[in-house]
């Protein structure tokens, strides 16, 4: 409608009182009067409309600024990192999410204190050693990780604790070392591919992180016979809505519990792993939607020398204690092959974990006298269960009531047997005794049994107490013939940690 103004509007009035006299002149005075009321009604709702136009022109200027004022924010918000701080750790990101990088940690401070117990195995000397109740810097780990150009994931992991850094067959001496060092390429969610150092993925115990484990330390499955950690590339990925994981890699080779180095290969045999985990009533009401099942393979050939045997520097108890070792003059010598059929099952606040392992290892003497095709196995079931009534998973536990804030966290109880067999022709080569190792240093199997309390304040903080007895058969002296038992291995393990 045209805005009529306030000038028009009486000239109107004006024009209309100077007709009126005129127009009405023969009508009385009634007329008249009834045409001023009428002029006064026009005026009074020209004036009403003329108000109504301006709060309209008014409302959509306001409208207007507003609509400019909020295109700039979101303008200015997208041309914005962003900053995070919370229990997933300290990070940066990109506007468009396409740039990040995170920093987070592990620091696992450790007590172990042993009942009973010898510090090694290998010599005679080792006999007469007790295990030593110690405080120990498990690991302090500070981890970067980060995504570049939207699809590209990489991960560095420093490692100054104890969990030391091996290369070929000889531990390291603690000092500070890599432990992940890797890029993944997730093109598709069923195709990704991942270089560098890092986990093999082979065992499931492995795959879990080390602030997420149930108990102190793994179990022989992980830490005697899988690889720990290696170098080189792996396609994996998840299919069929993510109830299939798969995953084939190639790698430079590591011993027995091995953690490679981040150096050049020693030789040119290459390890070659694949495995392949099912969840397939994932998703579904059903109490196995929490079912697990799968199988992984390790195959390669490794021949060492006297400087680098390509076998493992010894396999050690639950109290970090080594119960085996290879002898000095014998060395991996052809192929290597390990099958590890595994499971988990989480239902409400249960969970259970199982996992096997039988290897077939080539080994000889540096002389070349003797060659053997060794075959161990080891074993863990494991079961935990959540007091407080947490959802039990593979991975860490947030509790329902964080302590000190009303709560006392999450309680959660812990139960593993665990064992470990060695072949015979270890210590027997064709009637000729203690040939790969003396069975009077080294023992022959291992049986632990592991009971534990895990007490979670936080999605972050927990602490873990756990008593550990391992029984031994060999490896306690006597006779190459007749080898004693070892002295059965009695500890609390403890550990305070914090992860973020």
């Amino acid at each position: 409608m045209k805005k009529i103004s306030q000038t028009h509007l009486f000239v109107l009035v004006l024009i209309s009182v100077i007709a009126a006299p005129s127009a009405f002149a023969g009508t009385g005075g009634t007329e008249l009067e009834q045409l001023r009321v009428l002029v006064q009604e026009l005026s009074q709702r020209v004036r009403e409309l003329e108000h109504k136009n301006e709060i309209e022109v008014a409302t959509r200027e306001i409208d207007r600024k507003s609509e400019i004022a909020a295109e700039a924010a979101e303008a200015k918000k997208k041309e914005t990192p962003g900053v995070s701080a919370s229990e997933k750790g300290f990070g940066f990101k990109s506007a468009d999410g396409d740039f990040e990088i995170k920093l987070r940690g592990v620091i696992q401070a450790d007590y172990r204190q042993f009942q009973q117990g010898l510090a090694g195995a290998g010599t005679a000397a080792s006999l007469t050693a007790n295990a030593n109740d110690t405080f120990n810097m498990r690991r302090i780990r500070p981890i970067i990780e980060g995504t570049v150009f939207g699809k590209y994931d990489f991960k560095i992991t420093p490692e100054f604790g104890e969990d030391k850094v091996y290369g070929g067959a000889t531990a390291g001496s603690g000092n500070s070392g890599i432990v992940d060092a890797y890029i993944d390429a997730r093109f598709t969610p069923y195709f990704q591919v991942r270089a560098g150092k890092f986990k093999p993925y082979v065992g499931l115990e492995r795959l879990q992180r080390a602030a997420d484990t149930k108990f102190v330390e793994r179990s022989y499955v992980t830490n005697t016979i899988l690889p720990n950690r290696d170098i080189g590339a792996s396609i994996h990925g998840d299919v069929l809505d993510d109830k299939l994981t798969y995953a084939l890699g190639m790698y430079q080779g590591v011993a027995d519990g091995g953690d490679n180095k981040t150096g050049a290969d020693s030789n040119s045999a290459k390890d070659y792993a694949a495995r392949v985990f099912a969840t397939p009533f994932k998703g579904g009401d059903s109490p196995l939607a929490g079912l697990g099942l799968g199988i992984a393979v390790t195959s390669g050939s490794q021949v060492g020398t006297a400087a680098t045997t390509e076998l493992s520097a010894g396999y050690k108890t639950p109290g970090q204690q080594t119960f085996f070792k290879y002898a000095a003059t014998a060395i991996a010598d052809g192929r290597r092959v390990r099958w590890a059929p595994q499971a988990n099952y989480y239902y409400g606040s249960l969970g259970v974990l199982a996992e096997y392992v039988r290897e077939s290892q080539d080994v000889n003497l540096v002389a070349g006298a003797k060659h053997a095709t060794l075959k161990h196995n080891a074993w863990q079931v494991a079961t935990t269960y959540l007091l407080t009534g947490e959802e039990a998973s593979f991975k860490g536990v947030r509790p329902k009531q964080v302590f000190g804030k009303g709560g006392w966290g999450a309680w959660e109880l812990a139960l593993r047997f665990a064992g470990i067999n060695l072949d015979d022709k270890v210590y027997n080569y064709n009637g000729t005794l203690a040939v790969f190792a003396d069975p009077r240093y080294s023992a022959k199997s291992a049986r632990s049994y592991t009971a534990g309390v895990n007490w979670y304040l936080n999605s972050g903080v927990k602490l873990v107490l756990d008593y550990e007895n391992t029984q031994f058969v060999g490896g306690g002296g006597g006779t190459a013939a007749v080898p004693l038992d070892r002295v059965d291995e009695r500890a609390v393990l403890a550990r305070f940690q914090v992860a973020f």
